[in-house]
């Protein structure tokens, strides 16, 4: 079984900084309403949780140049 590293810190209330083995990222919003994540890879999702077991989620990848 592969080493995963993740470590998530709370910067401010709603923001969150998580690194990871290739990447960090950077995620604002709450448990209630949308939330948004920037990658240093360049991935910008907005994600929400709708009531019950739905949720929904959007992802946009930046172009390389």
């Amino acid at each position: 079984m592969p080493l995963t590293f993740r470590k998530s810190f709370r910067i401010l209330p709603g923001v969150r900084l998580n690194i990871n083995r290739r990447s960090w990222s950077i995620t604002s919003g709450g448990k209630h309403g949308p939330r948004r994540t920037h990658s240093s890879t360049g991935r910008r999702t907005t994600s929400m949780d709708l009531p019950g077991p739905f949720g929904w989620r959007r992802t946009r990848t930046a172009k390389r140049r």
